[in-house]
């Protein structure tokens, strides 16, 4: 059974960072593409960044460019979303989810999805 959980999530203050993780269970990174998305209230899903599981590949929306990290460790089945320089339009639910075929930030394509982390950046 494949199951992402997530947890980091917090309250932080403007410039602050944080670090988000999502432990993979019921199958193994190599095998599927793992996405982070973001949800803020009254907005749509937006697709944050990405991690091949073939070859490392990272892919970022404009937006958080230079400020996150998206990184995994095989041997913990885990992968990472380090944010730094946290603003407050970064507010939202974060989600992580895992799509076996293609590459990318559609939702639609997403197969299996946790169950999401509060990250808000206020001071």
């Amino acid at each position: 059974q494949v199951q992402l959980v997530e947890s980091g999530g917090g309250l932080v203050q403007p410039g602050g960072s944080l670090r988000l993780s999502c432990a993979a269970s019921g199958f193994t990174l190599d095998e599927y593409v793992i996405g982070w998305f973001r949800q803020a209230p009254g907005k749509e899903r937006e697709g944050v960044s990405c991690i091949s599981g073939s070859d490392g590949g990272t892919y970022y929306v404009d937006s958080v460019k230079g400020r996150f990290t998206i990184s995994r460790d095989n041997a913990k089945n885990t992968v990472y979303l380090q944010m730094n320089s946290l603003k407050p339009e970064d507010t939202a639910v974060y989600s992580c989810a895992a799509r076996i075929w293609g590459y990318g930030l559609d939702p639609s394509e997403y197969d299996y999805w946790g169950q999401g982390t509060q990250v808000t950046v206020s001071s």
